[in-house]
């Protein structure tokens, strides 16, 4: 294939411009933010979980409580009844009064332990209302920091959505410029290797970096200027700059 020396060494600004564009596509896929993002929604459902089952233990102590409440109240109604009937002097029987008080032994050591029991569910339940406020303070901050990466990761895509548009434009004038069959030859060389022109520079290709061998720059030296040359090692059009030079 033959074409003007000046529309091949544009192939080297068409594939710089390619070259950003990939760049470009990279790092809209690898935008630290993105990833930011996904370690801080990561965070926010472990958090959510953690401060729901603190809610729910606190809501089981609160049952505990409610119970252990209802029952010391039914031994104390039960208490000052015993208590009533002994101090009312209405039983007369030894049997009656040594059960009745052995009762009452009984009634206030229960009340001692459920008093205990709601002692110690109390403290719990302070404890967790402690862990549930700090649980919503840290829940808050995560929300927080997931929203400040949605902002910096949504300015990066829309810098980068700006530059590919610039350099799609680019592109796109680029082509319209070049002959149509350089631009095939190029697009599938581009399509195979991710590269499909570079410059000859000192005998050695801008695409592989690998040297040429003495007959291959030979071809090259002997080649016409329009000669469309390609790369031995990795098959990108090789561009000679004005004069032929980088052999």
């Amino acid at each position: 294939m033959n074409a003007d020396p000046a529309a091949q060494r544009r192939l080297l600004d068409l594939a710089a411009v390619d070259a950003e564009l990939t760049r470009v596509a990279h790092r809209r896929r690898s935008l630290p933010e993105l990833a930011e993002l996904e370690h801080a929604e990561q965070a926010l459902l472990s958090a959510r979980d953690s401060l729901v089952a603190t809610e729910t233990a606190g809501s089981d102590l609160d049952r505990d409580m409610r119970r252990l409440e209802a029952e010391i109240d039914q031994v104390r109604a039960r208490e000052d009844r015993d208590r009533g009937l002994l101090d009312s002097g209405s039983i007369s029987s030894g049997k009656q009064l040594e059960d009745l008080q052995h009762e009452l032994a009984t009634l206030k050591r229960r009340q001692t332990v459920l008093e205990d029991d709601l002692l110690e569910v109390m403290e719990r339940r302070e404890a967790t209302v402690a862990e549930a406020e700090r649980g919503r303070v840290a829940l808050a901050g995560i929300e927080q920091r997931r929203l400040d990466a949605a902002r910096r990761r949504d300015a990066a895509l829309a810098e980068l959505g700006s530059a590919d548009e610039h350099g799609r434009h680019e592109r796109a004038v680029l082509i319209g410029e070049l002959p149509a069959d350089l631009v095939a030859l190029y697009e599938r060389i581009r399509a195979r290797n991710g590269t499909g022109a570079a410059l000859l520079r000192e005998g050695r290709c801008g695409a592989c970096q690998l040297e040429l061998d003495r007959t291959a720059l030979g071809r090259l030296r002997e080649a016409v200027a329009d000669e469309v040359l390609r790369c031995e090692e990795c098959g990108v059009v090789l561009v000679r700059l004005s004069g032929g030079s980088g052999l």
